[in-house]
């Protein structure tokens, strides 16, 4: 691959805890990719305009907030709506395998839970990434 694999790495909502977030980042940056943290309590549309500033090929959402099935939606739509429909939406936090299922059926990619390895959360971008090369 020419280019590196470029991911927005969002802590939405009132959720005041990053420390995930940084590991994650920190994690997908050692396994070669580029990647934008853009901090503490964005909105859905904050999220997607750096998104689309920022020419990303994944978007990863950290949730630990429990809001997750309003935030995911929103932001998928978002995301739909301004053109963005060969992005990666995936992201990771306590959430049910229900609600993981629910956000699935509306496009989201994989959902990593707490205790996820960072080399498994690496490896699915790679490999998502990989099988859906942007148009």
């Amino acid at each position: 691959m020419d280019q590196k694999i470029r991911v927005l790495i969002a802590k939405a909502g009132l959720d005041g805890h990053d420390r995930g977030a940084k590991v994650i980042a920190a994690a997908l940056r050692d396994a070669g990719m580029e990647v934008i943290y853009t901090g503490l309590r964005q909105t859905p549309e904050m999220i997607v305009e750096a998104a689309l500033q920022e020419d990303v090929d994944v978007v990863g959402i950290s949730m630990l907030s429990g809001a997750h099935m309003t935030i995911f939606p929103k932001v998928m739509g978002l995301m739909k709506d301004r053109g963005l429909d060969d992005v990666l939406l995936t992201g990771g936090g306590i959430m049910s395998e229900a609600d993981i299922e629910e956000l699935k059926k509306i496009g989201v990619g994989q959902l990593f839970t707490p205790g996820a390895p960072t080399t498994a959360i690496a490896d699915y971008i790679k490999l998502y990434v990989a099988e859906h090369p942007r148009s």
